[in-house]
């Protein structure tokens, strides 16, 4: 064992216990992290307009700063974009982290001198709360690969843009620089299929030992490396990796393909960073969910998500939600972010300490027909029947047809491309709808009731998705393919690659 790792455990251990304060405390984290933000922001144009300096409870808060998305708090983020200081967070953001809108294209998030080290601090403690529960530290003697987005950064009235991976590559703790892969060079090549193509070439002699990225683009990786070496499986290239670290996507339908690439199971830490804030991580290998992080700099918000629409729907703070309900996430930050809604949806699995699984995207989701099936459902329905029936997934998506050929009824058109095909697909299919009926009571209403008929899949050929995520310029980086849509969009151009 090397030096960092044998430093690493009481680091950990340190760390660790640091964290057990707040974590056995996290409402009055909260409720110290609220006081915190509203002093802060008191002076700057969004705390004046909100009249922050007569805010004294969570109650006052609600009732002077309404719930937003970024459209609604874009005029806000204009003078801050255009340089004006002491807009939404005292002074100017040291950064601004692009990320794609979907109604108002190129979106800016800002980061602050006091938001950007909580990103840092989420990744190295999901990582040192790992070495502490599981005693395996040597990963920290090996090379890491971070498959992320350019660190080139550009410039707006005098703050750096770019995408949040790429600005956080800027400050990896020195002492894992030696350690990180790919090389400052390759990480900044723009084109995704060269850059991973090129990563694939510089790094199949190392001693790879942890990687990171969305499962997707990291299978991709794999395979590129694999053929490079003779088809080899993974382990035998990398022989003592034992680490996946992902975010921004359930795991689990990607699994069993990467897992039969590398040729072992591995350990895995799930992390859910977003431009707007590090918010939660795997904090343990046995239990379910991620740990809140709670003073992390940021005042949660939870709406139940059957009110999300409503015109005044319940905003409940920490303290009073409930397990296994699902809400829309609203964020607070010390970037300057208030009454913000993210998009997703968590539920949580544990009080004591508040854990939570995301369930996925506000608007992501099928209600054609009052169903409203969400993420969590379809991604549920597809691995049990998955796993009767030995298939092998790479990805899906799932779309409403609401215009079948003349005299038959509408239905759920899944669309999904396979490592291995079922044997029989119409049963495969039948089996994902009986699940996806048991837990969606609404979708099941409209079965029995002959509104829909059961499901029907495509399959899309080998290299099909990545091929759309190509011509729309969003192949690679931290671009994930919507689970759901209440459109036919990615439908319609989905069926060029349908076999």
């Amino acid at each position: 064992m090397g030096i960092k790792a044998v430093l690493s455990k009481p680091f950990a251990a340190w760390t660790v216990w640091r964290i057990s304060k707040w974590k056995k405390n996290a409402v009055a984290a909260q409720e110290q992290v609220f006081r915190q933000l509203i002093a802060a922001a008191a002076g700057t144009q969004f705390g004046r307009d909100h009249r922050f300096s007569s805010i004294n409870t969570y109650d006052d808060f609600k009732r002077q700063v309404p719930v937003r998305d970024y459209e609604d708090l874009k005029p806000y983020i204009d003078k801050m974009v255009h340089g004006d200081p002491d807009i939404l967070w005292p002074g100017k953001p040291a950064y601004l982290a692009k990320t794609s809108g979907t109604t108002s294209g190129t979106k800016y998030i800002p980061l602050t001198k006091e938001s950007l080290p909580e990103h840092i601090k989420g990744a190295r403690n999901a990582l040192l709360t790992y070495i502490h529960e599981t005693g395996k530290a040597d990963f920290v003697d090996g090379k890491m690969i971070f498959l992320q987005g350019s660190p080139i950064l550009q410039q707006k009235a005098g703050i750096s843009v770019g995408r949040l991976s790429g600005i956080v590559a800027h400050h990896v703790p020195g002492y894992l620089q030696t350690n990180r892969l790919p090389s400052y060079e390759t990480n900044c090549i723009e084109d995704w299929e060269t850059k991973v193509e090129t990563i694939a070439k510089e790094t199949l002699h190392e001693d790879l030992r942890l990687i990171s990225g969305i499962p997707p683009w990291v299978q991709m990786y794999f395979e590129r490396l694999s053929a490079r070496a003779g088809n080899k499986k993974i382990k035998d290239i990398f022989r003592n990796f034992g680490l996946f670290v992902y975010g921004g996507v359930n795991f689990e339908p990607y699994r069993a393909r990467l897992e039969e690439t590398i040729g072992k199971r591995v350990d895995s830490i799930e992390i859910y960073p977003a431009s707007e804030g590090f918010i939660a991580y795997q904090d343990s290998q046995t239990e379910k969910g991620l740990l809140l992080l709670a003073d992390a700099g940021m005042f949660y918000e939870f709406i139940p998500t059957e009110e999300y629409y409503n015109e005044n729907p319940s905003r409940l703070s920490l303290k009073e939600v409930e397990t296994g309900k699902n809400y829309a996430l609203v964020l607070n930050t010390n970037a300057g972010l208030w009454g913000y809604s993210i998009g997703d949806t968590v539920k949580f699995v544990s009080k004591n300490p508040y854990r939570i699984v995301v369930t996925g995207r506000i608007k992501h989701y099928i209600s054609a027909f009052g169903e409203h099936v969400i993420g969590e459902e379809v991604e549920a329905a597809l691995m049990d029947a998955a796993g009767r029936f030995g298939a092998g997934v790479t990805e899906f998506t799932v779309a409403p047809q609401v215009n079948p050929p003349a005299g038959a009824l509408p239905y759920h058109e899944w669309f999904i491309e396979f490592s291995k095909e079922p044997a029989d697909m119409e049963k495969f299919g039948l089996a994902i709808d009986e699940t996806l009926q048991k837990k969606n009571v609404y979708y099941a209403d409209l079965i029995v009731g002959k509104i829909l008929q059961p499901l029907v899949i495509h399959s899309v050929a080998a290299g099909g998705f990545a091929s759309y995520m190509k011509q729309e310029g969003k192949l690679g980086g931290q671009n994930k393919v919507p689970r759901l849509a209440n459109d036919r969009k990615i439908a319609a151009a989905l069926q060029n690659f349908i076999r």
